[in-house]
């Protein structure tokens, strides 16, 4: 997961970029002789804008679904091989707790950056809130982002430690490892 989440991160990075320079591209044509040009150069800008902030949507609320998922099955396997709490179940968790607030933030000034836009655009509000909240929507990203992926690397090594500890429990009782009990399932 941590190799798919950088790569989705830096694309998201990346539209975040374009969608900015467009728009200040866009911007500094508002003035030039072709409409019909800025136009074109602000119907871009316009959907670029609109892709990345779903793309922003759907970065983080992946690591809300992958954190869930995760925590349960940790908590699951803890249960049923009498894992103490104390270790992994609450990593888990605590990792869940300091992820998601900045991931929650991503997304709702990714949101309030596309809501600014439509005023901009409107002409209902000054297009330098939109501007500001695009390079804050920017900065807020890349902190979740760095805080999301510690937290995936973390969460893998959790996931990593009590696949082993299931197998020597697994073992102590006289049976084959889980990975040749899943082959044999399949």
């Amino acid at each position: 997961m941590t190799r798919t989440f950088a790569v989705l991160a830096v694309l998201t990075t990346l539209a975040i970029l374009a969608t900015i320079g467009v728009g200040f591209y866009s911007f500094s044509l508002e003035r030039a002789d072709d409409p019909q040009f800025h136009n074109s150069v602000f119907i871009v800008h316009f959907y670029l804008g609109l892709e990345t902030a779903l793309g922003i949507l759907l970065v983080h609320c992946l690591i809300f679904t992958y954190f869930l998922g995760t925590g349960r099955w940790v908590k699951e396997v803890g249960l049923a091989f009498s894992l103490p709490d104390q270790v992994w179940p609450r990593l888990t968790r605590e990792l869940k707790r300091g992820t998601f607030p900045p991931a929650l933030a991503a997304m709702l000034i990714g949101i309030a950056t596309a809501a600014a836009g439509a005023g901009a655009q409107l002409q209902a509000w000054p297009w330098l809130l939109h501007a500001t909240l695009a390079f804050l929507t920017l900065g807020i990203n890349l902190w979740a982002f760095h805080i999301e992926y510690r937290s995936l690397a973390l969460n893998a090594q959790v996931i990593q430690a009590v696949l082993e500890e299931v197998d020597r429990i697994r073992a102590a009782h006289g049976l084959s490892p889980n990975q040749e009990a899943l082959a044999k399932d399949g």
